[in-house]
């Protein structure tokens, strides 16, 4: 887990984003020096909760092992694994992330809606590494 990205469990998990107090610009993965808005010179940055929902700005599906830093087992068959970019249109932001595991990109259109749901990212002797996954609404899985 990337400590201050997400917060809650269940329908009370949300990603975690920062926000200028100065421009209103909000941020995700979180910014907490300055505001990266080039046209603003502000410093002070507050965390807001984002959006549980947003709609498929674009998808793709990852089918090679990516290089290290990303944690895998070599000796384990790769398994491919869809990418969506979520737009979340009340932070005019785009979010990537993983879909939950079972949907395809052949389950995914542009401009479908999906929440955030967390997630696995990996497990290792007793440890369970979480992140976030998108999953279209109506899925259960």
């Amino acid at each position: 887990m990337v400590t201050g990205w997400f917060t809650g469990e269940g329908d009370g998990f949300r990603l975690l984003g920062t926000c200028c107090s100065a421009c209103g610009s909000v941020f995700f993965p979180r910014e907490d020096v300055f505001c990266r808005n080039p046209g603003c010179g502000g410093e002070e940055l507050r965390e807001v909760p984002l959006s549980r929902r947003g709609r498929v700005w674009s998808y793709t599906d990852a089918r090679y092992r990516p290089p290290s830093p990303y944690v895998s087992d070599p000796e384990l068959p790769w398994e491919p694994y869809a990418l969506i970019a979520v737009e979340l249109a009340a932070e005019r932001l785009v979010v990537l992330g993983q879909a939950v595991p079972g949907v395809t990109v052949a389950d995914l259109a542009v401009g479908m809606e999906v929440e955030v749901v967390p997630g696995v990212l990996h497990e290792d002797a007793g440890t369970t590494w979480t992140t976030w996954h998108w999953r279209p609404t109506g899925v259960t899985a």
